[in-house]
């Protein structure tokens, strides 16, 4: 998949595509069900195969000061949409020049003196250009009178639930790590660099691998049986998220215990895989006593994972 970025020349070959825009955060099922329906698209015109995202987020422009729950680094997001076959990813600056451009002129400039689309995939919540003023239908009429098709994919729904980034976020701020993981279609995952810690998690018989945490993290505090990915290997873990309220009660911060496993991970990137919500965070007397949890803690990480891989083997899935 090739990458373009705001004022980056579109390869020749790749103009005349037919593109998903949004801002796909979590890249999630209802993401997915409109890039399937690009995708056969694409395929039936012969054209290449595109999406285009925006970054930052459009609510971290527009409320810098407030923070904003990311489900996905554009790095990780990047991956994701690779695997899902794209010929190119079209991410462009959102900045206060993108944001002052009516419908129309976001339409004429982007999208047709640009990127030259043969057509257009939007989800029927799509909203752009100045005052968010450009709908769906407007779209359509622009698209007729200006050269190119659209298609209006409608929401995702399961159980009743639509398929969003709002969804999952409410789902991750209550801990339902495998209700988010049923709209994503995979578990949440958090990566960043290995970094140095205060060690205590090492003075009680468990080291722990630190990860610093973006700003608007609002996944549940507490403990989560959870999967660490690293040099191309998957361990199991149990990790922990909060303010350490039995040591300082500071700034919230996550602390992964690697199961069997020896080895050093500073400097390192990984990625962390939230598999199930295990307990809340809580203080205790002293180390003794928070030694003692963490062993059960580890424990039922270690469970729960086994039974999962289990259960997964019996249903025929990897």
């Amino acid at each position: 998949m090739q990458v373009v970025r705001s004022q980056q020349p579109v390869p020749a070959e790749l103009k005349g595509s037919v593109i998903a825009i949004g801002n796909f955060d979590g890249v999630h099922l209802g993401h997915q069900a409109v890039i399937r329906k690009e995708e056969g698209l694409a395929r039936s015109l012969g054209a290449p195969f595109a999406a285009m995202l925006f970054e930052p987020h459009p609510r971290q422009h527009f409320q810098p000061d407030r923070p904003f729950f990311r489900l996905t680094s554009l790095a990780y997001k990047l991956e994701l949409l690779a695997e899902l076959g794209l010929d190119m990813a079209v991410v462009v600056d959102f900045d206060a020049a993108l944001a002052s451009l009516t419908a129309r002129d976001f339409v004429q400039q982007l999208l047709v003196d640009w990127l030259a689309v043969r057509h257009v995939v939007v989800g029927y919540d799509f909203n752009f250009g100045r005052g968010r003023l450009g709908t769906p239908e407007v779209l359509r009429a622009l698209g007729q009178d200006l050269g190119f098709g659209v298609t209006v994919v409608e929401a995702a729904v399961a159980d009743g639930m639509k398929h969003s980034s709002s969804r999952v976020r409410e789902l991750l701020e209550a801990g339902d790590a495998e209700g988010a993981a049923a709209v994503l279609g995979r578990f949440f995952q958090v990566e960043g660099v290995v970094i140095g810690g205060a060690k205590i998690g090492t003075g009680i018989g468990f080291p722990t691998a630190n990860l610093a945490l973006e700003p608007g993290m609002a996944l549940k505090h507490g403990i989560y049986a959870a999967r660490v990915h690293v040099d191309g290997q998957t361990h199991d873990a149990a990790a922990y998220l909060g303010k350490r309220p039995t040591i300082d009660n500071g700034k919230p911060v996550l602390e992964v215990f690697l199961l069997d496993f020896d080895g050093d991970l500073y400097g390192k990137s990984i990625r962390v895989e939230f598999v199930a919500h295990l307990r809340e965070d809580r203080a205790f007397p002293g180390l003794a006593e928070l030694s003692r949890q963490i062993a059960e803690d580890v424990a039922q990480s270690r469970r729960v994972l086994q039974s999962q891989r289990k259960a997964l083997a019996d249903s025929g899935r990897t």
